[in-house]
């Protein structure tokens, strides 16, 4: 390779001393930004990892759609519901007085008041993993983050099986795939 003393490459030159377009770049910055937005409905915690997983032959969305028809028909009432996100979580639910609690005020048995999440997450093309999380609370403590106080059920709690119902369901409706093709 040859050097030359004194000389300088025309194209180096123009590549250091050229402006970028600050528009363009300014605004190719913003639609980057603003694409990739980390706005979403889901709770900022994960799934307890002793939450219920089935795998369902159908998209997270048509899952997710599902069970947004699903929570109503079992008396429960949808708190929060987003089909892009694969998201559904249900209002606190007395499980012996078989109705739904809006409010803190209004839960008189903490231990038979449950709450439903439901995770719809792509597993493979056409396939959903749903994690379905049955959770209460054994007390109220309003100094601390809701979620640090919540336990998942039992199996042998109302609200658990309440849960498997909905996975029953799931199942009938979409189907499970086949184990070892």
């Amino acid at each position: 390779m040859r050097r030359t003393v004194g000389r300088s490459d025309s194209r180096t030159e123009r590549r250091t001393n050229a402006r970028p377009n600050r528009p363009t770049v300014r605004l190719s910055l913003a639609v980057f930004l603003l694409s990739c937005t980390p706005v979403t409905t889901r709770p900022d915690f994960r799934p307890d990892p002793r939450a219920l997983v089935v795998v369902l032959n159908a998209r997270p969305e048509r899952v997710t759609a599902e069970l947004a028809n699903l929570v109503p028909a079992e008396s429960l009432e949808v708190a929060r519901s987003n089909v892009r996100d694969g998201y559904v979580e249900t209002a606190w639910y007395d499980t012996q007085a078989h109705r739904t609690r809006r409010h803190e005020r209004d839960i008189s048995n903490l231990a038979a008041t449950v709450r439903i999440r439901f995770w719809a997450d792509p597993y493979v093309p056409g396939q959903t993993r749903l994690t379905i999380e049955p959770v209460y609370r054994p007390r109220y403590d309003p100094s601390r983050v809701e979620r640090d106080l919540e336990v998942i059920l039992s199996k042998d709690d109302e609200g658990y099986k309440l849960a498997q119902k909905f996975v029953e369901k799931l199942k009938e409706r979409f189907g499970v795939p086949k184990a070892g093709g």
